[in-house]
């Protein structure tokens, strides 16, 4: 058989393969990339039509040596990379590094990391794929273009540190709208009506809610609309209109994808889309599991499609006719496939052995990663299983022109509820009296409004941010773990309690992206732009074609950039506050967290302190002055100079009027100012 050398990423991929494969191959690690663009200079030849300049990564030299050796001994070489654009890519850096001759050497890919998948693999060995290298050389190339044109402008601007690029830079200004959006919001007032009944020989009273009329949903206001309704039907006979009893079904959820995965992680654990990600590769690559030896319990993790091999079907539903019975056994064809481009060469993410159940190898895992195994395992097995079944009951009840409605619902077959739920599956669990007939009169025992107002768009979660990124198509699988834990290291955005707030520093990068770059940080372009590069992945359009149209509109955008943002250069500005250390006047500058007060004297001097902005507004509890301070994080709000001796704060600009009405502080709202306090509700035009 020769000599066979099989080339992968990660050392623990290497090890779980060595264990599938014969004494005729030895499997070794890359460690990832080989090779880049060089960190001191933009690495592409833009006067030679654009050609990338790729140097081996620092470090990297002694590895490659001693892969070097191991491909003279070898007389077939295997690429075994991931199985996706990158991967593709490494393959083919590895091929031009190593000098690696056509002949001898070929790229094999697998879904899953079984003894089945890579033997086979080696017998449907092909050349590398051009296209998927091209399409990664290309996203490589525009994001290196935007970074290295950019960002020297945002240093010279802003501080030294600060990043742009094709993905974040949109991510950012998402969250940034969304910002604003809910702090020009203003609750409106409205009222819920709960009438109970009590139902003879029943202990529980029936609960309804005031629905309207007859002629369609009303929603009350205001305190006099529900009094009036109160009085329409104080001692008036309440009388059952309708009684519906219906059956519904819901179907099982589909398998996850990358993007679907982060997102329940996140709801579910309260992973991170970086922590899923890595713990997802770790049980990709290789697990030692009792009686199978090392194995990858899922398949590869970076994947848009749902669909699932025929065989892996197969042994699910064996799986789930054995284990729940055969009516819990799905009778439609399942895989289904989402309308954009897919990475159809994958499957969506599964256990590579269904059954390997959780519990079998929950002695076997960390707690993290049994964790994610449990919901990756269990969601493909409910994939595979019938619809839950619901009886659902509803009535309506009219007392004069007004109606009150009451509904419930039970589950009368479970389907794939018996293996997986999510917050989504939680049904309506009251339980509607079967004595309540239609033209039955109802006793009414009591009724309860209660005053409610409407809440403000919810901040973005990283679930919700990765989500709203794939519905809008922009990046990819592999691209939304990276572009999170990006802008929050770069302090543009911080996460509290699952929520994402923009920063004073994020919010001043977004705005310079705004003015200067308004095609980059386009939801639709940046759209469109991935829409091409898939097409150079598919073949239909030349990589160079992309990147030279690319080049020279971000040219003179920087251009225009950097004359029309000069007026707005954030030079150092001089506080009224001494340096107790030297008596200068401290200045104003940027930092990580945004600003701060330093002696001008640095480095004699490198006294530094909390710079608190005025607004220009008095405390209505204390009349000192209202201040921008920052949580701990770096989330901005709005406080008195005292605190903590005076606890007047607010998330929203405080305008400086006092509330007509209430005499409490109006705040800024978009183009209104509304009182700080709810219930007052009210607002007037800025």
């Amino acid at each position: 058989m020769g000599n066979n050398l099989v080339i992968v990423e990660s050392p623990a991929k290497a090890e779980t393969i060595k264990k599938f494969l014969g004494k005729n191959y030895e499997v070794v690690a890359s460690n990832g990339h080989i090779r880049n663009f060089p960190k001191s200079s933009l690495g592409i030849d833009v006067d030679n039509d654009f050609e990338p300049k790729y140097i081996t990564i620092r470090g990297k030299g002694e590895l490659l040596a001693s892969l070097r050796k191991a491909v003279k001994k070898a007389d077939k070489v295997y690429l075994a990379t991931d199985p996706d654009r990158e991967g593709e890519a490494i393959s083919w850096h590895l091929m031009e590094a190593l000098k690696l001759n056509d002949k001898s050497t070929k790229r094999i890919t697998f879904n899953e990391i079984t003894k089945t998948a890579v033997k086979q693999s080696i017998k449907q060995a092909r050349e590398i794929d051009m296209d998927l290298v091209n399409s990664q050389q290309a996203r490589r190339m525009l994001d290196r273009m935007i970074g290295y044109k950019i960002s020297p402008l945002l240093w010279e601007k802003v501080k030294r540190g600060l990043s742009a690029g094709r993905v974040q830079s949109v991510a950012l200004r998402i969250i940034c709208d969304r910002e604003k959006d809910i702090n020009s919001f203003i609750p409106s007032e409205y009222w819920n009506i709960d009438a109970k009944f009590d139902v003879k020989g029943e202990k529980k009273p029936l609960v309804a809610h005031f629905y309207g009329t007859a002629d369609g949903k009303m929603v009350p206001d205001n305190k006099e609309s529900v009094d009036s309704i109160l009085d329409a039907v104080k001692d008036k006979t309440f009388v059952v209109n309708d009684v519906k009893i219906s059956e519904r079904s819901k179907k099982a959820p589909v398998p996850f994808t990358t993007s679907t995965l982060q997102q329940e992680a996140s709801k579910t654990l309260n992973f991170s889309t970086q922590k899923t990600m890595r713990i997802a590769q770790q049980l990709y690559e290789g697990v030692a599991v009792k009686g199978h030896g090392t194995v990858g319990l899922i398949t590869y993790l970076r994947t848009d499609s749902v669909r699932v091999s025929d065989e892996a079907d197969r042994l699910c539903r064996e799986y789930v006719e054995e284990n729940y019975g055969k009516e819990y056994v799905i009778s439609t064809e399942s895989n289904s496939k989402t309308g954009k481009k897919i990475q159809d060469a994958h499957e969506a993410i599964r256990p590579t052995y269904v059954d390997i159940t959780p519990a079998q190898v929950k002695d076997q895992l960390e707690r993290d990663q049994f964790r994610l195994y449990q919901l990756i395992w269990k969601r493909f097995v409910a994939s595979r299983m019938e619809a839950a079944k619901f009886e659902t009951k509803s009535i309506k009840i009219d007392c004069g022109e007004y109606r009150f409605t009451a509904a419930a619902s039970k589950v009368i077959f479970s389907g794939y509820m018996n293996v997986y739920q999510n917050d989504d599956d939680k049904e309506i669990s009251d339980v509607i009296s079967s004595k309540i007939e239609k033209g039955m009169e109802l006793t009414l025992s009591d009724i309860e409004p209660s005053q409610h107002f409407t809440q403000p768009p919810a901040h973005f979660t990283e679930a919700s941010l990765v989500k709203t990124l794939e519905e809008l198509g922009i990046g990819r699988p592999s691209t939304y773990a990276p572009t999170i834990t990006t802008i929050i290291a770069r302090r543009y955005v911080v996460k509290e309690n699952k929520n994402l707030y923009v920063t004073e520093l994020g919010e001043v990068v977004n705005e310079i992206m705004n003015q200067g770059f308004t095609s980059i940080v386009d939801v639709n372009f940046t759209a469109n732009l991935e829409g091409l590069l898939d097409c150079v992945e598919e073949g239909t359009v030349n990589w160079k074609t992309v990147v030279k149209n690319f080049y020279p509109d971000l040219i003179l955008a920087v251009e225009e950039a950097e004359n029309k943002l000069e007026k707005i250069k954030i030079e150092d500005e001089v506080s009224d506050t001494i340096c107790e250390n030297c008596g200068r006047n401290m200045v104003i500058k940027y930092g990580p967290h945004g600003k701060f007060l330093a002696c001008p004297g640095f480095p004699d001097c490198r006294n530094t302190k909390p710079y608190f902005e005025k607004t220009g507004v008095a405390c209505p509890d204390c009349g000192a002055d209202i201040v921008i301070k920052k949580t701990q994080k770096g989330r901005r709000y709005y406080g008195c100079i005292n605190n903590p001796e005076c606890g007047f704060m607010s998330w929203q600009a405080p305008s400086g009027k006092l509330c007509p009405e209430c005499g409490k502080m109006l705040l800024k709202k978009g183009t209104m100012l509304a009182c700080m306090d709810n219930v007052c509700g009210y607002k007037e035009k800025e």
